[in-house]
């Protein structure tokens, strides 16, 4: 699985487990959408924290590639060099070594490491990036408790030419089909699988360039059994990058790109 690929899972929230609760005297479908509204509602709650966050999603402020010669960048500590898949800094601390994922606070500045298709990188959280980019919520649109659609998943096994947001292009192997029907139009969504059985998929709509970012994201739980699940695309949601253009997002693959309007989810950055 491509590194941009695992970036864009990793900083989104997994699906959280639908509360119970058994001091509701409402008639069961009320109670089952009443628990869905509170579920949502801390779903909602858990994102804009994931965002919103001294060192969220938001706060990235630089993504810079490396090589073997050291360097300085604007607004960064120290001076960087890549070295066996490391962000190697020399720091006013001291010598700083970060594999992918590996992370260091020098002051305000939280400094991780990064990689994707053997370049190795390193990127800059700074909690006023949000701020100086003038951007402070999340537009979502209405929620309807229970609006969910059922789907068939399909396992597959397509590797595909992909291409992110700056351009770059690589491969990404999706392991699933789902399948359902939205406005009667029948929809065939590409997914990958994780390694807990879950589903990614990123897709775009009509709504998309307008109403709502020019593609979003989704994960959907473990299909049952019988390859059945429930699709709720109140819980799409924007990519990383939506919020900074220092994330390196892959664009949905071709059939994720649908013609039907699914206004869900989280819409636009403000």
């Amino acid at each position: 699985m491509p590194a941009a690929d695992r970036e864009d899972r990793r900083e989104q929230p997994r699906s959280m487990r639908r509360e119970v609760s058994d001091d509701m005297e409402a008639s069961p479908p009320q109670e089952k959408a009443r628990d869905a509204a509170t579920a949502h509602g801390a779903w909602v709650s858990a994102r804009d924290r994931l965002v919103w966050g001294r060192d969220g999603i938001a706060s990235l402020r630089a993504t810079h590639w490396l090589d073997d010669a050291p360097r300085e960048f604007p607004d960064t500590p120290g001076v960087w060099h890549a070295d066996a898949g490391r962000a190697v800094g020399d720091l006013p601390s001291g010598r700083v070594l970060l594999p992918v994922g590996d992370e260091h606070r020098e002051g305000q500045v939280l400094l991780r490491g990064f990689a994707r298709d053997g370049m190795t990188a390193l990127r800059v959280f700074d909690p006023a990036a949000a701020t100086d980019r003038g951007i402070s919520r999340i537009d979502r649109f209405p929620y309807t408790p229970g609006d969910t659609i059922a789907a068939t998943v399909r396992l597959a096994d397509h590797t595909r030419s992909t291409q992110a947001v700056d351009g770059h292009v690589g491969t990404s192997v999706y392991g699933a089909e789902v399948e359902l029907d939205i406005d009667g139009v029948r929809l065939c969504l590409a997914a990958q699988v994780r390694a807990d059985g879950t589903l990614f998929l990123a897709f775009s709509d009509r709504t998309s360039g307008t109403e709502s970012y020019r593609f979003r994201f989704l994960q959907l739980p473990a299909p049952d059994a019988d390859g059945r699940v429930e699709v709720d695309f109140h819980r799409a949601y924007l990519p990383p990058c939506a919020f900074s253009d220092h994330y390196v997002c892959v664009f949905p693959p071709p059939q994720n790109r649908v013609s039907v309007a699914i206004r869900a989810g989280e819409a636009l950055v403000r």
